[in-house]
């Protein structure tokens, strides 16, 4: 492991060398990304400011985006400043509140519930300010004017993990959702995706569908409600990985490990999970794809003039696989370079 991180590392250092240098558009387009907007936008010729807002940093998914915003940031010498959303509604309005009142090149948020951050993005969409809207809706994007929408089919996620799960019931046996924050755009997605699938399988049984609000805590005290309540479970679907593992803790505590066990996310915890047979499937909800996508549409914006709904769709599904032990490793590398 120490020499795939060395490797990481220098790879980075030298993708940050070379941008810094101009040769920016050359590496990005061997990365996969368009060599004529690398080059048409490149390197801001002064340092940007960007206010960035994610639903927790508690969430590994949230944490790993940071990550990926930053490091972003860097190739197109964008400012990053975090605003902490705190897996809190209230405490997150407080931050975007805050971030609103100052002034910013562009600004990036996932919101922890649709509908609680819409007067203070609505002030900065007035002020001129480009707003990237990652993950979840912010409102209704035919109610506030994101300069763009950068998401996952979060409906294909829940769908897609359900069916593996379904499938390898054999259609028949007793299954549990256990859900994220209820307000979250996505996770209304994955439920849906969920619900629609078990339709399909009517020798499948539903135990329970309470939301864990992405809360490891509050996932293990579910899970250890269900583990005494239901002497059958056969398969349980989380609307992230990190209720996904913290869940399967306490079954292996019960001696339940015959669960099978479906997340979304594919955070490097689940995918080496996946590949151990700890967990049977997660999904790859892209945080460096959505979070790095967010800091060049921003810089498209500003600096090559990029306007919402021409030279960027207002909604980019950022999708991602299902990931299971026969491209968990792939997975894992491209995650390591911030690539998904």
């Amino acid at each position: 492991m120490s020499g795939t991180k060395d490797f990481s590392t220098t790879r980075r250092d030298l993708l940050q060398a070379a941008a810094t240098a101009g040769a920016g558009a050359a590496l990005l387009g061997s990365m996969g990304i368009n060599p004529a907007l690398a080059a048409e936008v490149g390197r801001s010729e002064k340092p940007l400011k960007a206010a960035f807002s994610n639903a927790g940093l508690q969430a590994t998914w949230c944490a790993q985006g940071k990550q990926a915003a930053e490091f972003w940031g860097k190739l197109f010498n964008v400012e990053v400043t975090w605003f902490d959303g705190q897996l809190d509604a209230v405490k997150q309005r407080a931050a975007i509140d805050n971030m609103a009142s100052q002034k910013w090149d562009f600004v990036a948020i996932q919101a922890f519930g649709i509908g609680t951050l819409t007067q203070p993005v609505q002030k900065m969409i007035d002020a001129g300010t480009p707003v990237i809207d990652m993950d979840t809706l912010i409102a209704p994007l035919d109610q506030i004017n994101v300069h763009s929408f950068l998401a996952p089919d979060n409906e294909f996620m829940g769908a897609s993990v359900t069916q593996a799960l379904c499938n390898a019931m054999g259609g028949k046996g007793k299954i549990i959702m256990t859900q994220g924050a209820l307000g979250h755009t996505g996770a209304q997605g994955r439920a849906k995706g969920f619900t629609n699938t078990v339709k399909q399988f009517p020798g499948i049984e539903v135990l329970d569908t309470q939301p864990a609000d992405w809360d490891v805590s509050k996932t293990a005290r579910l899970w250890e409600t269900y583990l005494t309540k239901y002497p059958q479970i056969d398969a349980a679907f989380f609307h992230n990985d990190d209720m996904a593992l913290a869940a399967a803790n306490i079954m292996k505590a019960r001696g339940r490990t015959n669960i099978l066990i479906g997340g979304v996310d594919a955070m490097p915890p689940a995918i080496q999970a996946v590949s151990e047979g700890r967990m049977f499937a997660t999904v790859r909800n892209p945080s460096c794809r959505i979070h790095g996508g967010a800091i060049i549409a921003g810089v498209s914006a500003v600096v090559g003039g990029e306007k919402s709904g021409k030279g960027i769709p207002k909604n980019v599904v950022t999708d991602g696989p299902v990931v299971t032990k026969a491209n968990a490793a792939g997975m894992q590398w491209m995650q390591d370079h911030f690539l998904i």
